[in-house]
């Protein structure tokens, strides 16, 4: 069951997740996980963009994969110097399958699907939940303070982290996409864990 919180709807902290903007990888879909590749110039852009619209949140915490993609964006939407990275929220580890994208891997594997399947040599979604709820534990305690939370890193594992909040079971990450420099804010309704937003540019 969902904690319940201590705090009326309308003082509710939130947690807010963003995802890092285009790499070149993402633009072509390939899987990308601990390879660590640069943000393209629209990525940049993006991220950027994303800064006037942060800018009025009080951000007691704010985490991010170490991956620079994921820095790289926290940085350009306004938080250089306060970013504190965790491999807690890199990327599924997509083992053999790094690099490629689903249809290659579907040529080799029909039917193949990361939620229920997880990665030869990689992750299962049941693996990256154990990460994402260490995630949660440690916002848990900032939001426990009435302060907000932001999540800088990747699309799966941020999934991976939405389900887990509304405590929909590992593969219910397939049901939330999450866009490049996509936002998603997690908040409290009637003391419940709720997706206030999911997926705003």
């Amino acid at each position: 069951m969902s904690p319940h919180h201590p705090y009326p709807e309308a003082k509710s902290p939130q947690l807010v997740l963003l995802r890092h903007g285009e790499t070149e990888w993402s633009r072509t879909g390939k899987h990308t996980g601990r390879t660590d590749i640069p943000l393209t110039a629209e990525g940049e852009r993006r991220a950027a963009a994303l800064e006037p619209v942060l800018a009025g949140r009080d951000f007691a915490l704010v985490l991010a994969s170490p991956r620079q993609r994921a820095v790289r964006t926290a940085e350009l939407a306004g938080f250089a110097g306060r970013i504190e990275t965790t491999e807690d929220l890199a990327e599924f580890d997509y083992g053999s399958y790094e690099g490629l994208t689903s249809p290659q891997i579907a040529e080799e594997r029909p039917g193949w699907d990361l939620w229920r399947d997880g990665a030869p040599d990689g992750e299962t979604a049941a693996e990256v939940r154990v990460r994402v709820e260490r995630v949660i534990a440690r916002a848990q305690r900032v939001l426990d303070d009435g302060r907000d939370v932001l999540l800088v890193a990747h699309g799966h594992v941020l999934r991976a982290l939405g389900a887990a909040w509304i405590d929909l079971p590992p593969e219910g990450g397939s049901r939330l996409v999450l866009s490049t420099a996509g936002l998603a804010e997690l908040g409290y309704e009637h003391g419940n864990r709720v997706i206030d937003l999911w997926n705003a540019a």
